[in-house]
């Protein structure tokens, strides 16, 4: 599977250790702009307030074989979530097919 989470940059450096403790080790992190439910905020620049409404938040995926997959889950949202609004969303797609280019393997082996 792939898993896809959307989550506050402040919380990465936690999660990114819960998830090295359970195992899951192999992880891509990207800077992301969205908004959902928090839907930004106000601020005052150069005397005009302004809406900001695309707020930072962290993109994280982790290619997880089945076995490890409601670990993952379980383990992001231990360490990511505050109960507030914001707290971000995880998102599990399928994962048809993976290749290790240094050695060629595939599927399960590939993932790790």
């Amino acid at each position: 599977k792939l898993i896809v989470a959307y989550l506050r940059p402040e919380i990465l450096h936690t999660v990114k250790s819960a998830l090295d403790e359970a195992g899951v080790h192999r992880i891509s992190v990207t800077n992301a702009l969205g908004c959902g439910a928090q839907k930004g905020y106000s601020k005052m620049y150069r005397g005009a307030e302004r809406e900001i409404n695309l707020l930072k938040k962290i993109r994280v995926e982790i290619a997880v074989n089945d076995s490890f997959e409601q670990l993952a889950i379980d383990t992001i949202v231990a360490a990511a979530k505050t109960g507030n609004i914001g707290d971000g969303k995880i998102f599990v797609l399928p994962l048809d097919r993976c290749i290790r280019i240094r050695t060629g393997e595939e599927g399960d082996d590939a993932i790790g």
